[in-house]
């Protein structure tokens, strides 16, 4: 059996209305995670905002790769139907580090792939993740393109 998702899927990584999918994923019993960019210009301080943010273990090790397995593992969540990651303030972070931007999106695209094509465990429904951007963007800055983005259904 798959988890239907509370929010709406999305076939691109355009920024969204924030309050809709967070009430959206309260109500469905979701554990919701905000991972806010704001005035972060580097990858140390990326890493450092995406530990406290997320909660990640111990183990993390500050880099892309420790980031990409502590995504796919979760186990250091608390269990609940679904789990939510929102970004928000990232326009700063992506214009100040398009490479390490990239590379971040990369990650959580990965995540978001690999935990719709997850194997339940022992006869429990597989568990979505979800991401989303949250938009707020001035007027005057520039869009990034359009990306592929995977949402459980």
């Amino acid at each position: 059996m798959t988890p239907t998702s509370p929010l709406s899927p999305s076939s691109s990584l355009e920024p969204l209305p924030l309050a809709p999918a967070l009430a959206a994923a309260e109500k469905a019993g979701w554990t919701t995670m905000e991972l806010d960019l704001d005035g972060v210009r580097s990858k140390a301080e990326l890493m450092r905002r995406c530990e406290a943010a997320l909660s990640l273990p111990e183990w993390f090790g500050g880099n892309w790769d420790a980031l990409a397995d502590a995504l796919r593992d979760l186990s250091w969540l608390p269990q609940a139907p679904g789990r939510l990651v929102t970004v928000t303030s990232w326009r700063g972070c992506a214009e100040a580090g398009p490479g390490d931007w990239e590379k971040l999106v990369e990650i959580l695209e990965g995540a978001v792939d690999f935990w719709q094509h997850a194997e339940p465990e022992a006869g429990a429904a597989a568990v979505p993740l979800t991401v989303l951007l949250a938009e707020g963007m001035p007027p005057q800055t520039p869009r990034l393109p359009p990306r592929r983005y995977k949402f459980m259904r």
